[in-house]
């Protein structure tokens, strides 16, 4: 392959993030143009989206600005990583579906006269308002916000305004913070930062 096809190639699977990111954050292009102070032409900014121009280093890292995500996640993921854990998963006996319950050491129940036995935990799911979370003062906040955005970022998932987390991610917070799985989800809706239905 020659150098101009290899950066043919680069530049629509940039194009192909930046259409992605662009599309949960739920913009158009002329939404982007208008946010931009018309910095991004919508025409321009479709040409990006189609790979049929590369943008430059200094435009890309404002327009993850714009998206407000880490620049790293507006280019292309490393193929020669991609299916490393679902291979890894196959190979010790795990599949990569979804796990419909959990343990963990603090999960235990205790009868006298019998001995500690651990319960199983359906897999508790939360889904917290992002938008409510800049509202929120205080150390917690700033916690919470590192917390989710790298969540944001493993998963591929900026949408911004909302983001469901699992029992462990709970746990690992609520540790952070001093407080069981309960204490958490509840201090969550003290918060108002948690979705209902």
């Amino acid at each position: 392959m020659d150098e101009t096809n290899v950066e043919d190639q680069y530049a629509i699977k940039v194009g192909s993030r930046l259409r992605s990111v662009r599309k949960q954050k739920k913009l158009s292009l002329q939404a982007v143009e208008m946010a931009s102070g018309q910095e991004f032409k919508a025409s321009v900014l479709g040409a990006y989206e189609r790979g049929e121009r590369s943008i430059s280093v200094p435009r890309l890292q404002r327009l993850a600005q714009l998206y407000s995500v880490p620049v790293d996640q507006l280019l292309p993921q490393d193929s020669a990583f991609d299916g490393g854990s679902a291979e890894f998963l196959n190979g010790i006996g795990i599949s990569d579906k979804v796990i419909d319950h959990v343990i963990t050491i603090d999960d235990y129940e205790s009868r006298e006269g019998s001995p500690r036995r651990f319960r199983w935990e359906p897999e508790v799911k939360v889904t917290i308002d992002l938008s409510k979370l800049q509202q929120v003062r205080g150390p917690e906040r700033d916690l919470l916000k590192r917390y989710l955005d790298m969540i944001q970022v493993q998963r591929q998932d900026f949408n911004g305004r909302m983001i469901t987390i699992r029992y462990d991610d709970l746990r690992i917070i609520g540790a952070l913070l001093e407080m069981n799985v309960r204490e958490m989800t509840e201090r969550l809706e003290e918060l108002g930062l948690r979705l209902v239905g």
